[in-house]
């Protein structure tokens, strides 16, 4: 396997404005559980090994339940959501694989119906922020796990 480049070191400005993106999402107006669903959900469509498992671990930590867990790539099946938290899964999805058309009315007014306007713009920049971690990790090759350490993630148990 080719080594990447440590991209941190190679732009710390960039991965510093990133960091701290992702930091202004914890005084969003939308509720930690939410911000870690979509973190995972955008994750699994992404294909991001390294994401996956650092926001299972944090969901777990921060008490998500396993069930709901496991539930995330079925949400539209499953009865373990609220309808807010379907509004924030459905408009992760639109936003992550973004239609030939763009997002329709019909989703937005969907979502619309569930998130204030505050909430809506807070969601957007949530899902924008994870999906460019979700690339940065997969060009660079993360290595799921490797950052348990570095930010408290063994507390999960897994």
């Amino acid at each position: 396997m080719t080594q990447r480049i440590n991209y941190m070191q190679h732009s710390p400005e960039f991965f510093n404005k990133m960091m701290a993106l992702s930091n202004t999402e914890k005084e969003s107006s939308i509720e930690e559980k939410i911000r870690h669903l979509v973190h995972i959900r955008a994750s699994q469509m992404n294909g991001c090994g390294f994401c996956l498992d650092m926001h299972i671990k944090q969901a777990k930590i921060h008490g998500e339940g396993e069930l709901r867990l496991y539930h995330i790539p079925i949400w539209r099946e499953s009865t373990l959501f609220s309808p807010r938290e379907r509004a924030a899964l459905e408009w992760t999805e639109v936003l992550t694989k973004l239609p030939a058309n763009g997002v329709s009315d019909d989703i937005y007014d969907s979502v619309r119906e569930q998130l204030s306007e505050k909430e809506l713009s807070d969601l957007t920049f949530s899902i924008t922020a994870i999906n460019a971690w979700n690339r940065i990790s997969i060009a660079f090759k993360n290595v799921p796990g490797s950052a348990d350490t570095a930010f408290g993630l063994t507390k999960a148990g897994l």
